[in-house]
Parts: C-alpha cells; structure tokens; sequence
C-alpha cells in the first residue's frame, strides 16, 4: 500500500514533537535549597514596664492671698510674673481705722488695770481687818470677787489688744509661701475684705511639679503584677519636641478608687524644675516606668503575628524546620512585643522572610539586626533588607512572589 508523502510527513512532525516533550518531562528537577529567614535569638529579661500616658501639670504648692481685714487697697508692691519669698509683703491697705482699733484697746487695757488696781487695794485691806473682825464675811467675799473680776476683766482687754494689733499686721499683707506671685485681682483703691477675704492673688511654687495622670483597670492590674515598688517607679514628661525633660520624677501618689466616668484610676508623681522651665496647666506627654515585669521575652513586631486562634510566632528549631509557637502578648514596647508566655530561652524567631517560612518545612536561619529586618546584602544601603521584608506580604497579596534564590 502507498501511502500519502504529506501523511507520512506529518506523522514523522508529530513523532518528533511527542519525542521532544517526553525527553524534556523526562530531566530530573534540581532540588530547590531552603528559603533564607532572618531570625532573632531571644532570652528572658526582667523588662520595665512603661507606660506612654497623658497627664496634666500642677503646682507643688499654690497659695490664696487674700484680705484679712477690712480696709481700702493702698498699693501693690510686688511685680506681677516675678518669684518672691515667703513673708515678701505683697500688699499695703490702708492701716489708719486698725491703727485707731488698737488705740482704743489699748485705753481699755489702762482702764481694766486701773480697775484691778482699785479692787486689790480693797481686797488686801479686807484681807487685813478680817482677822480681827473688823469686817464682815459677806464683805471679805464681795471684796475679794470684785479682784478676781477686775483681773479677769485686765485678761479680756489684753487680749482686745493683741486681737487689734493682729489686724493692724493684716493691713501688710505678705507672701505665704514662696513661689511665682500672678498678677492682681484687686487694683489699688478697692475695698477689701468686707465681709469675706478677698483674693488678691495667688502664689505658685513651681520649683518642682505635680503630674496628673490615670491608668485603666486593665493596665494597674498590669502594673499590680510587675514586681517593683511604689519608689521604683519613674516618670518623664516629653518636651514637645519629643525630646525627654531632663530630670525625670518619682510616683508619689496612687488612688484606691476607680473614677465612675472614666473607668480609671488616679496617680500622681513629683517632678522637679528648678529652672522653671515647666508651668503648671500644661498637658504633656509622659513615659512612665511602673515596674519591672520577669521573665519576659522582647520580640520585634515583624516577628508576631495572629490569627483566629492566637498570637505567634515562627522559630527555627534545632532540626532547622520551622515550627509556629502560640504566645501571649502582653503589649507593645517601643518596637516589640513583650511576650510573657509560650517561647523558651534561645528560640530562633523569625522576623524577616515570614512569608517564605512554613511550618514543618525547612528553614536557614540568618541572623537578623536589632530591629528585626534581615542583615542587608554587601553594598546595598543600610535598612534596605527590613524594607524588602515589609514590601514582601504586600506583594504576595498582590500575586507576586518573591523569586527565590537558586
């Protein structure tokens, strides 16, 4: 039988073309070398437990300086904004009505001795003739009442005078404390402290500082579970610049009862100024350190991850497989995770790479830096592995893989 020359050429095309296909299914595949992970060895620490917080300034000691006395505004002494001692005088009201008060208590005074005199005269010489009985009992008794009385009557009109003379000192009214005196609240010619004692003005010591702040019940029972001491904790306020204030406070005062409105609890701490450079009333930004919290483990925020179960982590174990470790995370501190359950000393968590990392399959752990990226590649710029290893999820959600190495 002849056949077709065209048939038998388009068989001989097809033959060749099967060939082709089955010697290339027929290569061996090279084996594809395990994924390269940036890892962080980590070990347990006693890590201070810090707080980023928000709190409001308030003077150490702030005084009222008010009229004690009734009388006219004379004059300010003092300067508005500048610091003054105690017992500056701040203000002068007009003394001449108190001046006559302590005249007329002093006439009073000479009366009631002049009086005390007269009936201790009558006293001694009844005193004298009762012996002899010269004079009765009854006037013995009323002579020696009139003396007691008339010294009583001295004590009262003693005391009338120095109650005056008070006043009289009240007419120069001085600086309580020590402090920065604010401006006036009364102006010169007023009356004053008629009826009640008007405030003049007040006087703040500002060379050190109270901070106001509150924490969550969630966050005390945090701060209950830290090992450290009321005295251990330290408080800095942040400039605004962002910058810390150079002498850092001490916690002095925590409240016992939770605010109904906000569900928090009030603290206090103690910060000094001595060059005045804060001023009560500002709200500033404060990082606080509460206690110490051990046995805890810092992870880089790269390395934690969750799902619907739990947080974790994946490690690189001694076999070199990748094994997922559920943890706890407390919270966050600075750049980590501070991770109080579920890794073990010497763990080799993964922090770069994650996405190329599957649990039960094998891993080469590299070293990581300190903030979590893997260690760039000889001459590329400083960071640009950590870059990469935040670009990486992005662009797997995005369909693309990143190519591996071979």
């Amino acid at each position: 039988m002849v056949k077709n020359p065209r048939t038998v050429a388009i068989a001989a095309a097809l033959a060749l073309a099967l060939s082709a296909c089955g010697g290339k299914d027929q290569q061996p595949q090279g084996g594809m070398p395990p994924p390269e992970v940036g890892v962080v060895k980590v070990q347990p620490r006693d890590v201070p437990l810090q707080k980023d917080l928000v709190g409001r300034l308030a003077a150490f000691r702030s005084a009222d300086v008010r009229a004690r006395v009734p009388g006219v505004l004379q004059r300010r002494v003092y300067e508005e904004g500048s610091d003054v001692k105690a017992g500056q005088v701040l203000f002068l009201i007009d003394p001449a009505p108190l001046q006559a008060e302590v005249g007329q208590a002093q006439a009073s005074l000479a009366s009631a001795q002049a009086n005390y005199a007269n009936s201790k005269a009558a006293a001694d010489r009844a005193r004298r003739l009762a012996p002899d009985k010269f004079v009765s009992q009854s006037d013995l008794d009323n002579a020696l009442a009139a003396e007691r009385s008339a010294g009583a009557a001295v004590k009262q009109a003693e005391a009338a005078l120095a109650n005056a003379r008070i006043n009289l000192g009240y007419a120069t009214v001085t600086a309580p404390i020590s402090g920065r005196a604010n401006q006036q609240m009364v102006t010169e010619g007023a009356l004053v402290g008629q009826g009640t004692a008007t405030l003049l003005t007040t006087v703040d010591q500002i060379d050190q500082l109270y901070v106001n702040f509150s924490l969550s019940v969630s966050e005390l029972e945090q701060v209950r579970r830290a090992h450290g001491s009321q005295s251990d904790s330290t408080v800095t306020v942040l400039l605004p610049d962002g910058t810390p204030y150079e002498h850092p406070g001490k916690l002095n005062f925590s409240g016992d009862v939770v605010d109904p409105t906000t569900g928090a609890i009030a603290l206090r701490a103690l910060i000094p100024n001595p060059e005045k450079n804060l001023l009560p009333g500002t709200f500033v930004t404060l990082q606080a350190t509460l206690g110490t919290q051990p046995n805890a483990y810092l992870v880089p925020q790269a390395g934690l991850q969750r799902d619907a179960k739990s947080a974790f982590v994946l490690v690189v174990g001694a076999d070199g497989k990748v094994a997922r470790k559920d943890v706890r995370a407390d919270r966050q501190q600075g750049g980590n995770w501070v991770v109080t359950q579920g890794l073990a000393p010497n763990d080799q968590v993964i922090v770069s790479g994650v996405q190329r990392a599957q649990p039960g399959s094998p891993a080469t752990a590299k070293p990581a830096d300190a903030a979590g990226s893997a260690a760039a590649a000889p001459g590329a710029p400083q960071g640009q592995a950590g870059k990469a290893a935040g670009e990486e999820p992005a662009k797997k959600a995005a369909g693309q893989e990143p190519a591996q190495k071979d």
